[in-house]
């Protein structure tokens, strides 16, 4: 197969140093059948390379190694633990560049925003590292004295992480983390649009120690028939999954068979509020940050900007401003920072949204028009009266498309701002920290954003309600998702019965 990249040296070295089959009990091998998929390139259309294409087969033999390395994993010290997650750390910061670079290759996002993504992904697991030793538990005596009660966290053993394509390095990490901390075995199944930084993740781990059968990644297009099974089976103990919400209730039915427990990062649909008194500046500075972040592919991407109808005008003209002065451009050209979307799927989902809003009466600032030539590519768009029965407004967009919407009172648009089956993260820009605190008490989200676009960090608890989701990653409390409690009843005073 001809390699599209092959006369530039940098993307040819970095595709030809990433394994291309399962890595399953510490060895690569090829899918049991021989099948490949292929890896496009965003950017161009064109095939990047082929990676091994699991079958059932191949998830079984993948489970069947964690299953039997989970006692030996669980019983590791938790120093032992935190040290190799501390290397993996210090592994991803020394090759950021090659990440960011495959990143970009297989996804689309600028190397810039790649080189990002590495260093938040490394993040994760110098976190978890810390956690790991820090696992407690618990003692005491009944309120009648008759009995001292023991309290201990155990890893509640195997766990299937699914992974989404649009942070295909941090959503890797995010899971394993903690998984590794706490002593949990993993079979790890990536989107198939990006395997490649999942497959590299998987070659650091073991350069840093981590043993054989703990971590198995299973590459598949084949994704109900190698997950069903595993799920009913009754030995995947815990799913992690980060993904469409629609996909999300079929997992949850799958796992109810046998009682899986599950965690999940669903579908978003984040409204952004700003307030008449409203610093404008950071405003729109942070609506860039909250819109445009991976070219809108993100869950907590700002999905309804609601604008009130004073300043309206004036914030819609300079997002429009800012939005127009983005270059748009293959992620590994010097200078681009609006890459293509994931696939033409995607592409063509944005176009029929936007095209809803304007033949519904929004107007468009900025943006709107397909580019000609290959790739996914879709400009930054702005529209502005954007009516309320318009599909982008209970949809995620998923897209570089800001949909202002004007609004006259705080009750109305906090109404308006719930008015969603998803609750992830919602965005307030208001100087009155009384409005900040009462609205953002009262928005149905597991997050907000105070005068800030940004709110994902390894370091807070990561997660929604409603339809976006159950638990959280990241924090204190990431590590929860995969311990246990045991309790154990002691009789005092050395009783027996």
């Amino acid at each position: 197969m001809t390699d599209p990249h092959s006369n530039t040296a940098p993307e040819a070295a970095v595709l030809r140093g990433v394994p291309k089959q399962l890595f399953i009990d510490g060895k690569w091998l090829d899918a049991a059948s021989g099948a490949t998929l292929a890896v496009d390139d965003p950017a161009t259309g064109e095939v990047l390379c082929e990676v091994a294409d699991a079958s059932p087969a191949d998830g079984a033999l993948a489970l069947d190694a964690a299953v039997a390395a989970q006692p030996a994993w669980a019983a590791t010290a938790p120093r032992v633990r935190s040290e190799i997650l501390r290397r993996a750390y210090e592994i991803i910061l020394e090759r950021t560049e090659e990440l960011a670079r495959l990143m970009t290759l297989e996804m689309g996002k600028p190397l810039a925003e790649a080189r990002g993504e590495v260093a938040y992904a490394a993040e994760f697991f110098r976190w978890f590292s810390e956690e790991a030793v820090r696992i407690d538990g618990g003692f005491t005596t009944t309120p009648d004295g008759g009995n001292r009660v023991l309290v201990m966290r155990q890893p509640v053993g195997p766990c299937l992480l699914i992974t989404p394509w649009n942070f295909p390095l941090a959503m890797g990490t995010r899971k394993i983390g903690p998984a590794v901390a706490a002593g949990c075995t993993m079979v790890l199944k990536p989107a198939p649009q990006t395997p490649l930084s999942s497959l590299a993740l998987a070659g650091i781990l073991t350069e840093a120690g981590l043993p054989e059968g703990v971590l198995n990644v299973v590459t598949t297009s084949d994704a109900a028939g190698v997950i069903e099974p595993l799920l009913r089976g009754g030995r995947i103990r815990k799913l992690s999954f980060t993904g469409s919400t629609q996909v999300g209730r079929i997992l949850l039915a799958q796992c109810a068979d046998a009682v899986v427990r599950t965690s999940m990062e669903l579908g978003g649909n984040a409204p952004f509020l700003v307030f008449e008194d409203a610093d404008l500046d950071a405003a729109v500075d942070g609506a860039m940050v909250a819109k445009m972040r991976n070219m809108g592919e993100a869950c907590t991407a700002a999905n309804r900007m609601f604008v009130h109808r004073s300043v309206a005008g004036e914030f819609s003209a300079r997002l429009a401003e800012r939005m127009a002065a983005l270059t748009v451009g293959p992620g590994t050209e010097p200078g681009s920072e609006v890459g293509p979307l994931i696939d033409a799927a995607g592409r063509g989902k944005v176009e029929s949204l936007v095209r809803d809003a304007v033949e519904r009466g929004a107007t468009v600032l900025t943006g709107g028009r397909t580019p000609d030539g290959p790739g996914s590519f879709y400009p930054p768009t702005v529209l502005t009266g954007v009516p309320a029965d318009a599909e982008l407004t209970r949809t995620e967009i998923f897209g570089p498309v800001a949909a202002v919407i004007p609004f006259d009172d705080e009750d109305d648009v906090v109404r308006a701002a719930n008015d969603t089956e998803w609750g992830l993260v919602g965005y307030v820009f208001t100087r009155d920290l009384d409005r900040a605190l009462r609205v953002g008490e009262r928005l149905e989200t597991g997050m907000v954003g105070v005068n800030t676009g940004l709110v994902s960090n390894p370091a807070a608890p990561f997660g929604g309600v409603k339809q976006s989701g159950l638990g959280r990653e990241g924090g204190r409390v990431g590590i929860e998702e995969f311990l246990e409690y045991k309790y154990l009843a002691i009789p005092a005073g050395g009783r027996r019965g």
